[in-house]
């Protein structure tokens, strides 16, 4: 597989409109991995590694991007090629309903769940895991080549669509790390860095990671150390997050029309939302207009 360079890749998030999911804080804060087995729980925390989602949890999320409405919204993205829907293209709608089509969008390989670096791991809390389940991601694959990673989190009973990202690093990379020995992989967003946790240790999967822990990585203990001096300061209700500088979005409760999106700072450990976990912007208001953010380049 050739490795992904984060800075490079033009990617982009998308909330979807009307007929889909569309994140809030509570639905953001639906945990994949909520009704996994105590005893599992335990026996990962105790490693390091995050509590695992449970084997139907992805079956579920894998069969909600199946539906027809969620690969009809895909295709519209792949024929956009990322341009936002209030902003005009240069065919019209009905060429771009049949580039749409064209696309002919399918999943491509499991559906994996989405591991971010761990507030509680950061701050040093005992028996804290080095990151957390925050969403799952499925990769989906256009006729011309095009891929796209479509998120969905657990609201309630069932699994909900939230997000289409251009690319497919979300699955690649946990298919990385699987095919070097195992492990699981997880995303420090504030750098870019994706790194599996295996035996103990924390080793690099992209460059930003080898940059961060050195191509043969770092013990767990050592990698705590370091975020904890890059993050300890900037974690949720401290004061650099009670002044509004840990990025993520805020919504005008008087307004509920427009997104207001606040400037993201990615050194920032943000609350624990899906969306926010990754400094992605939020929409506002059900039925508001798809809303469109690349992904920073690398710090």
């Amino acid at each position: 597989m050739t490795e992904l360079s984060k800075g490079r890749r033009a990617a982009v998030t998308a909330l979807l409109a009307t007929g889909l999911a569309l994140v809030t804080a509570q639905a953001a804060h639906a945990d994949p991995a909520a009704h996994s087995d105590p005893a599992a729980r335990g026996a990962a925390s105790a490693q390091g590694a995050p509590e695992p989602v449970p084997a139907a949890d992805l079956v579920r999320a894998h069969s909600a991007v199946q539906d027809p409405t969620v690969l009809d919204k895909v295709g519209h993205f792949f024929a956009r090629r990322g341009v936002p829907p209030t902003q005009q293209l240069s065919i019209g709608a009905a060429e771009e309903a049949k580039a749409a089509q064209d696309a002919a969008p399918r999943l491509a390989g499991d559906t994996v769940p989405v591991y971010t670096l761990d507030a509680g791991f950061v701050a040093g809390t005992p028996g804290a895991p080095v990151a957390k389940a925050e969403f799952t991601a499925s990769k989906v694959v256009a006729a011309d080549g095009q891929t796209a990673s479509v998120w969905t989190v657990r609201q309630g009973g069932s699994w909900r669509v939230v997000n289409i990202a251009s690319g497919g690093d979300e699955s690649d990379y946990a298919a990385k790390a699987a095919d070097g020995g195992g492990g699981t992989a997880f995303r420090e967003p504030q750098v870019n860095a994706w790194y599996v946790l295996r035996d103990g240790r924390v080793l690099p999967l992209d460059d930003e990671a080898r940059r961060s822990v050195g191509a043969g990585g770092v013990s767990l203990a050592a990698y705590q150390e370091l975020v904890h001096q890059r993050y300890g300061d900037k974690l949720p209700g401290s004061a650099y997050d009670r002044e509004g500088k840990g990025g993520g979005y805020q919504l005008d409760a008087a307004a509920d029309a427009a997104p207001q999106a606040a400037a993201a700072d990615d050194s920032a450990i943000p609350a624990v939302t899906a969306a926010a976990a990754l400094g992605a912007t939020a929409l506002a208001a059900a039925g508001a207009a798809v809303v469109l953010r690349r992904r920073r380049a690398t710090r």
